[in-house]
């Protein structure tokens, strides 16, 4: 009987107090003690009103209906399939939502319908990856940061190829403790196409410029990201860069004038297919025989080999003790050393390498620079005495 009389009046009602009867005949069935005839009827109402012409309606049911176990299977499907707005507070919470029916909701649905079910607490893997491969970008951003989400590195992989050139995806990614050190150099390498880009796009450089300073800048952050990845994660790292396209000869070389022998022997082995063991066998043995024979395995351009041959005399020389700063930084003497020696060679095709090797010597100069700039800056100044005559002396 009330229901009928509600229906009755539904025809003709605002649809503002259709909305507030709406959301109370929806509590009822939810809360009340209705009787059998009373409960179908009431569930025929609340499936009718899912055609009712206001959204206000519509989402009055999906508010009440959004986080209920008891809900009308029926009426969440057709919610969780109507408008953004109506469809978001069930999407969102309802636990009657198959993954099934949300991975198809994120293929078809719009961005904020996406954002919703990533938002989603507990989310599964298999709703996470559909995100990840074909939702927005606002959904994935939210995805990131939905603590509760069971996100795999694959899928955080595939959001980098798609979304690591905007901003909010990739300061979110690498705000995250359970970043891959191949994940933070995708990033890196989406950042740097990004800024060479921009800088092209406005002409403050010419392109040819802009490439050389970007490839110039990468080089130096894979150095500083090598130095602060763990040790098991390194060859990860190498075999990302040799996919790439990034395992290059100038990377690798900066590497050894780092003194970052872990990232070099990586390098080497993944370039020769040879085990970790024996690559480091053959860089450390003073008997150079073994690491020409590595070198040529490895691929790397016959031109370069006098300066890998120098710098690893140079190290073996003790020439890196007492040399400032960490395993990300050009070290100056090495660099000069390994110059100085180069340049005796007598071939003319060895002048790329000398170019190379000088652009290396005036960062590894301009950088020890600086860190002594600092260092005098910070020491603490002397305190003024006095002399036998009562003067102020430094």
């Amino acid at each position: 009987m009330i229901v009928r009389q509600f229906l009755q009046w539904v025809r003709n009602a605002r649809p503002g107090d259709r909305a507030d009867a709406t959301s109370a005949l929806a509590r009822a069935y939810l809360h009340s003690d209705l009787s059998p005839d009373d409960l179908a009827a009431a569930e025929g109402a609340l499936i009718m009103l899912l055609d009712d012409p206001s959204p206000l309606v519509r989402r009055a049911l999906a508010e009440v209906f959004a986080s209920s176990q008891k809900a009308p299977q029926v009426v969440v499907n057709a919610l969780a399939n109507d408008q953004a707005d109506v469809a978001v507070p069930v999407l969102s919470r309802s636990p009657l939502l198959l993954d099934s029916d949300l991975v198809d909701l994120v293929a078809t649905g719009e961005a904020e319908t996406q954002a919703a079910i990533a938002s989603r607490p507990l989310l599964p893997r298999p709703v996470a990856a559909a995100i990840a491969e074909v939702g927005s970008a606002q959904a994935c951003l939210v995805l990131l940061e939905n603590a509760d989400a069971d996100v795999t590195p694959a899928s955080i992989d595939r959001i980098v190829d798609r979304f690591g050139h905007l901003a909010a995806i990739r300061e979110t990614l690498l705000s995250r403790p359970d970043i891959s050190a191949p994940t933070r150099q995708a990033l890196l390498t989406k950042l740097t196409e990004t800024l060479t880009g921009y800088v092209a796009a406005r002409r403050w450089l010419t392109p040819d410029h802009a490439q050389f300073a970007a490839k110039d800048s990468y080089e130096r952050a894979t150095l500083s990201l090598a130095a602060e990845a763990r040790y098991e994660e390194i060859a990860a790292l190498v075999q990302h860069l040799r996919d790439s396209g990034h395992l290059t000869p100038g990377l690798i070389l900066r590497a050894l004038l780092c003194g970052n022998i872990v990232l070099f022997e990586e390098a080497m082995a993944e370039l020769a297919g040879i085990p970790i063991d024996r690559v480091s066998s053959y860089i450390h043995d003073r008997n150079i025989s073994g690491f020409r024979a590595l070198y040529r395995k490895s691929g790397l351009p016959d031109i370069a080999y006098p300066a890998f041959r120098e710098a690893l005399a140079a190290l073996r020389g003790d020439v890196l003790i007492g040399e400032p700063g960490g395993v990300a930084r050009l070290k100056r003497r090495m660099v000069e050393h390994v110059l100085a020696r180069c340049e005796q060679e007598l071939t003319g095709e060895i002048e790329p390498l000398l170019t190379l090797l000088r652009r290396f010597a005036v960062e590894a100069a301009r950088e020890e620079a600086r860190m002594f700039c600092d260092d005098l800056v910070a020491a603490p100044l002397p305190m003024p005495v006095n002399d036998d005559h009562g003067r102020l002396v430094a």
